[in-house]
């Protein structure tokens, strides 16, 4: 039997050579590029020093918010975190706030029953959406989703979503909003997957609205009246933004309303259920809100049976309201449109509309157990 010999020039061996180790130098590049790229630190940026009129920028990491690694999160020195003292349920995610105002200028509390704010212009509120891998351990590593800004410029706010990248080096300006696959491992060991909405710039001001003007909703007296941790001191935050000057001098702070922490089980139901129905639904449904219409009036301070849902009948809740009749139906959760309307994912049928995707259980049954105790 015979081989066919073929013979390959050897300018076209030194060629093909050439190319292997070029590639091969190319592959350790990019590793070493990719580690480069993971832990450089984020640019050092004087927050006062940016140009408002060039807002929104391309990368959370031009605001100079964040030291170091961004995705630690480590906040500049001239923010100040804040905390209310119930949160809104956004699909188990976890929250970081931070607020930052500039020097010489401070916000003050108006005399309405909620203590809401007015913010002196360039303003930013900060808030970040992550969720820690294992909740058991929420310290550990953390995936973060997106970064929400609120920018108060000319009297007016405008809302700002960033939308973290998967390798978590940077978060990018995008208006139309995302859907990203999210899991962790819930405090019960149960592994958990969603399919996390990011909403749109436009639909940020469905939700923040008083009187069609956008606002903020969780930084008002009545969420920031107790204490939380800063660093090694245990303070009450209406006194710590009066110290950084982001208030006027605090004389009494008996003199501004409190709301309670509803995950709080000290507490007493109704004020717990309330405090729930507030964050998670009064921002549409109150006198000043998008949901005014309605009738169904559920801030933390309101009184009337009626207004709050009881044996109120829906004005134009369609198939949202179920097969049921009253918005509470005292003694029967099971029959009343608030909880059903809180049970399901169904659209046109779940509340609120935006910003979850799964059903909060322990808000629901919160809801229910309030319910089941009216006479």
């Amino acid at each position: 039997m015979k081989f066919s010999q073929r013979y390959i020039p050897l300018s076209l061996i030194f060629l093909i050579l050439g190319f292997s180790c070029s590639g091969k130098k190319e592959q350790e590049k990019t590793v070493e590029e990719q580690v480069q790229i993971e832990y450089t630190d984020a640019p050092d940026i004087n927050i006062a020093e940016i140009d408002f009129s060039q807002i929104p920028f391309k990368n959370l990491s031009e605001y100079g918010f964040f030291k170091g690694q961004l995705r630690a999160l480590n906040p500049s020195g001239e923010l100040v975190y804040y905390k209310p003292s119930s949160s809104l349920f956004t699909d188990y995610a976890f929250k970081s706030r931070y607020i930052w105002m500039p020097e010489g200028n401070s916000a003050i509390i108006k005399q309405d029953l909620g203590g809401s704010f007015d913010f002196p212009d360039k303003t930013i509120i900060i808030k970040n959406f992550y969720y820690p891998l294992d909740f058991r351990n929420p310290e550990w590593e953390k995936r973060i989703i997106e970064t929400r800004l609120m920018v108060k410029r000319q009297g007016v706010w405008e809302a700002f979503p960033y939308i973290w990248k998967d390798d978590q080096t940077e978060a990018e300006y995008k208006v139309v909003g995302a859907e990203k696959e999210v899991s962790w491992t819930d405090l019960n060991g149960n592994e958990q997957v969603i399919n996390y909405i990011v909403p749109n710039k436009n639909q940020c001001k469905s939700c923040h609205n008083e009187n069609e003007v956008m606002v903020p909703i969780g930084v008002k007296a009545k969420y920031l009246n107790h204490a939380i941790r800063f660093g090694e001191e245990s303070k009450n935050q209406l006194v710590k933004w009066s110290e950084v000057g982001f208030l006027p001098k605090i004389q009494d702070l008996n003199q501004y309303p409190t709301m309670v922490d509803y995950s709080d089980v000290s507490q007493p139901l109704e004020l717990r259920a309330k405090a729930y129905l507030d964050i998670n639904c009064a921002h549409c449904h109150r006198a000043e809100g998008p949901a005014s219409t309605s009738g169904l009036f559920l801030d933390y301070e309101e009184t009337d049976p009626m207004k709050l849902g009881v044996f109120k009948t829906p004005v134009a809740a369609g198939f949202g309201a179920g097969s049921f009749k009253y918005a509470i139906y005292p003694g029967k959760a099971d029959e009343s449109i608030i909880t059903f309307r809180m049970s399901t994912n169904k659209v046109g049928a779940a509340m609120p509309e935006l910003g979850r995707v799964s059903v909060h259980e322990e808000g629901v049954g919160l809801i229910r157990e309030w319910i089941d105790g009216m006479k």
